[in-house]
């Protein structure tokens, strides 16, 4: 994967604003809060997994038996002894464990492989990603690989969700908050960095708010599954404000002789 530099992307962020909305100052006059009041994009300043909320279910954690030190010297390495996961799960993850750490396997990430996160893995995105946000939709803008996630506010799920890498999200504001739920994921994704599968009834309910004063944005996730979890479970990801505005970071899909995440490669040259 390659980064390269060039213009910020400012200039296409407001004309993209342009495109969904008209005019800007049509808006309507119901107070909505200004998630993104800058030109710098959140960041996220740990990465990592999900933690727990107390109360709820357990998110899948490192298993103990094969610590997590760095990303240089370890594996993300589920623990498929986890409660809350359904018997099929498990056996896939103990499958995909098996493989890398007893048969040389790389560790599977959308990012190496320049695929879409997918929802709830969008939310440990180390960014930055800008938020635009206008009366009938909120947008996502993910520097690295110009990931976007498009929020239609105010209308409902389609009857029959067409599946996709960021399934159809609907939102909405509840006070300071920007409630966002999300179905119609495709299996194509994961659900945590221990490349937990899913089906199709993946569900997740976020809400996003801004917190210290401002200065952090915050993330509360509820996380549903009938078929791959016995009970919903919660998390929370934290950013802080960046300091720059957004560059254009281009994943190179040339990285076949190190990792083999079946990218696409031509045949042919295109010239």
């Amino acid at each position: 994967m390659f980064r390269f530099p060039s213009a910020a992307l400012a200039g296409s962020a407001f004309a993209l604003i342009s495109l969904i909305s008209g005019d800007v100052a049509a808006q309507p006059a119901a107070y909505v809060p200004n998630l993104q009041p800058d030109s710098s994009g959140w960041q996220h300043p740990f990465g990592g997994e999900f933690p727990a909320v107390q109360g709820s279910a357990l998110p899948v954690k490192q298993d103990p038996a094969h610590p997590f030190k760095t990303p240089q010297e370890s594996w993300r390495i589920g623990d498929v002894t986890n409660p809350n996961l359904k018997p099929w799960a498990k056996e896939a993850m103990k499958k995909d464990n098996d493989e890398i750490l007893y048969q040389g396997k790389i560790q599977f990430t959308a990012n190496s492989s320049c695929l879409p996160a997918g929802v709830p893995m969008f939310a440990l995105g180390v960014g930055p990603f800008f938020i635009l946000q206008t009366p009938k939709m909120v947008v996502f803008l993910e520097e690295g690989g110009q990931q976007v996630r498009r929020i239609y506010l105010n209308v409902p799920h389609s009857a029959n969700a067409k599946t996709s890498w960021y399934g159809e999200s609907v939102g909405h504001y509840e006070g300071e908050t920007l409630v966002i739920d999300t179905v119609g994921l495709n299996t194509k994704t994961v659900v945590d960095p221990y490349r937990t599968p899913h089906t199709e009834k993946l569900h997740t309910t976020e809400r996003w708010h801004l917190i210290d004063g401002g200065n952090g944005l915050e993330v509360n996730i509820t996380v549903e599954d009938p078929d791959t979890y016995y009970q919903p479970w919660q998390t929370y990801q934290r950013y802080q404000r960046g300091n720059r505005t957004l560059s254009e970071f281009i994943c190179a899909e040339n990285n076949t002789n190190l990792f083999d995440y079946h990218m696409p490669t031509a045949k042919k040259p295109d010239f």
